[in-house]
């Protein structure tokens, strides 16, 4: 069934949607399995498959709005503008009970003491990027972005970048040069923000290795914040500047590397402008 989905439909699946999304942010257990023959059942002729993408979608257009999604559906940008304004409506109309959801997501954060992590297996594949263009939201019934506001949880940013250090020990150790994982520096704890990267590293021959880490508690897919310093010391340092992107941080952590400047590896949204008098 390829037709367009109509609005009771759509309806439904965002109040689905958005009843698993404030269990997975309470951290409740529940069944996405038992929620989807619930939805069928409703739906009639609509497939799993459909209704699996439908979810990807809502998950899509919540990344656009900065707000949290469901980790297990992997956001799908190709999506009816009808999605959209019921995701909208739904938001507006329920706000207050969200936005307590939203702000423990980005306030929280979980301590480790990353003894029991298998940083054999810790890297895992980059994203694909996405071949649709995803704008800035010209409406977005909650103004906070919270996907930007957990990233800056310092709480959370540090967590990520201890793990980060622990990683990076580990990568040098196994290589044989112990006398360079003794030369880790914690540059944003030791020296503040401002510098454009959070780790001084080592390469294996001894260089320097720059390395900001960016942490989520979601996925991978997560879009990051950067500031103008850290494009600008990214750029000017491409050659030995990594991104280490830590994501799935209250469950399995793991991370991806991404070496170079960020327009080499992600897509650039402006955010926010200044204006002079």
């Amino acid at each position: 069934m390829n037709e367009d989905w109509t609005q009771y439909e759509v309806g439904l699946i965002v109040e689905d949607y958005f009843n698993m999304l404030q269990l997975e942010l309470r951290q409740e257990k529940y069944n996405k399995t038992e929620y989807r023959k619930g939805l069928l059942s409703l739906l009639g002729n609509r497939s799993n498959g459909s209704i699996e993408f439908k979810h990807q979608n809502i998950s899509a257009v919540l990344r656009a709005m900065g707000l949290p999604f469901i980790k297990g559906y992997k956001p799908l940008a190709n999506f009816q503008q009808l999605l959209w304004d019921k995701v909208a409506d739904y938001l507006k109309d329920h706000h207050i009970i969200l936005e307590q959801d939203f702000e423990r997501f980005a306030d929280t954060s979980r301590v480790e003491t990353f003894t029991k992590i298998d940083f054999e297996t810790i890297i895992d594949t980059e994203p694909e990027i996405s071949e649709i263009k995803e704008d800035e939201p010209a409406y977005r019934p909650i103004k906070i972005n919270y996907l930007e506001k957990e990233q800056n949880n310092r709480n959370l940013g540090e967590e990520g970048e201890k793990l980060v250090i622990a990683y990076e020990q580990f990568r040098l150790i196994k290589a044989g040069k112990e006398k360079l994982a003794d030369k880790i520096e914690w540059v944003s704890k030791e020296k503040g923000d401002g510098t454009g990267y959070d780790i001084l590293s080592k390469n294996i021959d001894g260089t320097d290795r720059f390395v900001e880490v960016k942490t989520t508690k979601l996925t991978k897919e997560t879009p990051i914040y950067m500031t103008k310093t850290e494009i600008g010391f990214a750029s000017l340092n491409a050659k030995d500047f990594y991104l280490y992107r830590v994501f799935n941080f209250n469950s399995t952590p793991k991370l991806f590397i991404k070496n170079g400047e960020y327009r080499s590896f992600c897509k650039l949204l402006p955010q926010t402008y200044k204006g002079y008098f």
